[in-house]
């Protein structure tokens, strides 16, 4: 089954508009989690189209402004790295989905979002495990979500060169750690996930 296949399935079910969720950066040690929902055509559908993770940086790149040509709306939601130490981050990615539907300007009648976790989110929707691999809309979210992020990211490299940003996007990474240990911590990272790092361990 194609991931279009999936989400005809939906409709065929008697949601005629179907939109796709998806977040990016639950893991790093900086920086916001982005989460993006998106309707899609699906008259014209992009192939190479596939969870955001199979695929190239380069190609996500290439595959983001296409996206956003045949979508029939879209919108992109962060929360901060403040607000992910103040409430952790499952309500934070949770408010960040949330924020990305309510954000739609054309209702759907089904949002389909990837993992187990609906937390707060009261519009029709089902949650599918490992959905970017399953749908096609929500493997189009996880490219934008994640192209997002990178690109947010990547700036924040610019004002932040001592960390390495730009390379390891915030993730936890070796080089990371030693930067942290070495700095300390910078206005984008996130306090509660670097504790042991800044406490020497």
């Amino acid at each position: 089954m194609s991931l279009i296949d999936f989400d005809r399935e939906m409709i065929a079910q008697g949601y005629p508009v179907i939109a796709g969720a998806d977040e990016a950066g639950r893991g790093p040690l900086a920086g916001p989690v982005f989460a993006c929902a998106v309707i899609m055509r699906d008259d014209e559908i992009i192939d190479e189209v596939n969870d955001s993770k199979k695929l190239t940086e380069k190609k996500r790149e290439a595959l983001y402004d296409i996206i956003l040509e045949h979508a029939v709306d879209y919108c992109v939601a962060s929360v901060d790295e403040k607000t992910i130490d103040e409430i952790n981050i499952l309500n934070a990615t949770m408010l960040a989905f949330k924020n990305a539907l309510n954000g739609l300007k054309k209702v759907p009648n089904l949002s389909l979002i990837d993992g187990n976790q609906d937390r707060g989110i009261t519009i029709p929707h089902r949650c599918i495990i490992k959905g970017d691999a399953s749908s096609y809309h929500i493997a189009a979210a996880s490219i934008l979500a994640k192209v997002s992020r990178d690109r947010y990211i990547r700036q924040q490299a610019e004002k932040y060169p001592q960390y390495g940003f730009e390379k390891h996007k915030g993730y936890g990474t070796k080089a990371h750690i030693e930067a942290i240990r070495r700095y300390g911590l910078c206005e984008i990272h996130r306090k509660t996930f670097c504790t042991k790092f800044v406490n020497g361990e």
